[in-house]
């Protein structure tokens, strides 16, 4: 909380205004340290779901702003911010590093329910907490008029972390700019898929992403990033080491974008799995994309879907330069355009097939093929090693088509493939 006195009443109206509050049984109704005698327990037929809110709607319409910002800090016990009450009827209010803590957040989120003033909110390193969280989800869906809202650095924990998610899936509010940046909680696997963000929105994602170390998995399709938020996103991949799975299917990136995003992979070692297809990129875009990962010696990369994007055969041969760099990349497209009946259905031939006739011929199982080759000797090796193991050897040729078709049979969805959800095959 900041050290600021708590405020006098400045006239004996206000004196006697703040004096009838006091006295009267009509108060906030609110989960902070308020006494048994002034709370009421909410009829079991409301619909609401925030305890933000007055109980007499007549007091609700007639309680000056500042009164009630007031009487909220008198029941949840903090002294109120005096710049707050200066400001409030402005449409930008600044409260960062204010101490304010979960119930100082509270007695703000309580005033603002009711606010049709503020349209921006900064509440930046404020110790907020998932608490505070709660209570500021709580007011987002009454109040239609806020709409941007920064919670950067304020200890959310995984907790959180997971309300935001939940309320953002939700789509209730007028946000259209909410500002993470510093949120470091641990959190490893994000979905905010189909949650309509558009450029501004994914701006402001990415900019908490840059410097976050513990997001493994992020899912992000179906939101109308544009151009504008690919190029957010490629800035993410420069700079971001830890993020692994990225899906950005279906949010309207042209080859422009790609070209950006193609720009972050070049120097990124951490992403193994990027999701681009429903994407409106041709040819081009796709070209763009497995360069920068060619160019990359550090790149991690095993999987690329770009599975709405018809190829040439051209397109065919400078992959497979690119498999020689990395042989653990399997990059997913539409077709090869003029591909012969018989290439195609080479490339279908069922790996299994392939597998065990080598297997009975040798007198082994399927399983013990695999097995070996696996350095540990072990039933579970990760994706990428294994693609490029099969790559590597030699005793039973496969395409790539093959390959991938035999690790969806084995594929943990883990990143690991495990042989032993193979059957067991007779020698």
């Amino acid at each position: 909380m900041d050290d600021e006195e708590p405020l006098e009443p400045e006239t004996q109206d206000e004196t006697e205004t703040v004096a009838a509050s006091e006295n009267s049984d009509e108060t906030l109704y609110c989960e902070a340290e308020a006494t048994p005698a002034v709370e009421k327990e909410k009829p079991t037929h409301e619909s609401s779901e925030t305890d933000l809110e007055m109980e007499d709607t007549e007091k609700f319409f007639t309680t000056g702003q500042k009164e009630l910002y007031l009487e909220a800090c008198k029941l949840v016990g903090v002294v109120p911010v005096s710049y707050f009450i200066r400001n409030m009827e402005e449409s930008y209010v600044n409260l960062n590093h204010h101490g304010l803590g979960p119930r100082g957040t509270k007695a703000i989120a309580i005033a603002l329910v009711s606010n049709t003033a503020v349209m921006t909110l900064e509440l930046e390193d404020n110790c907020i907490m998932a608490e505070g969280v709660v209570s500021l989800t709580q007011m987002l869906q009454e109040n239609y008029y806020l709409q941007e809202l920064n919670l950067s650095d304020n200890d959310l924990g995984l907790e959180g972390a997971r309300i935001i998610s939940e309320f953002l899936q939700r789509n209730t509010s007028s946000l259209s700019n909410l500002q993470l940046s510093a949120l470091n909680v641990g959190l490893q696997s994000l979905d905010l898929s189909w949650n309509h963000f558009y450029t501004r929105g994914a701006v402001a994602l990415c900019n908490g992403l840059r410097t976050n170390v513990t997001l493994k998995k992020l899912d992000v399709s179906m939101n109308g990033f544009g151009n504008e938020g690919a190029t957010a996103l490629g800035d993410v991949l420069r700079l971001n080491n830890s993020l692994a799975y990225l899906d950005v299917s279906g949010n309207d990136i042209s080859n422009e974008g790609v070209s950006k995003i193609s720009r972050g992979l070049e120097l990124n070692d951490s992403l193994k799995v990027l999701k681009l297809f429903l994407n409106p990129m041709s040819m081009d875009g796709a070209v763009l994309l497995i360069l920068s990962i060619k160019r990359n010696p550090k790149s991690s990369m095993e999987e690329l879907d770009i599975s709405n994007v018809l190829v040439s055969e051209q397109f065919v041969k400078t992959l497979d330069g690119v498999y020689a760099v990395h042989p653990q990349l399997d990059v997913v497209y539409k077709a090869v355009q003029g591909l012969s009946a018989k290439k195609a259905v080479l490339l279908w031939t069922n790996p299994m097939k392939l597998i065990q006739s080598y297997a009975d011929q040798h007198k082994i199982t399927v399983v013990d093929f695999l097995k070996n080759l696996n350095p540990t000797g072990t039933m579970r090796m990760p994706v990428g090693e294994f693609r490029k193991a099969m790559v590597q050897q030699k005793q039973v040729p496969l395409n790539r088509s093959q390959i991938r078709e035999l690790i969806k049979k084995i594929d943990e969805k883990t990143g690991m493939v495990n042989f032993s959800l193979l059957k067991m095959a007779k020698p």
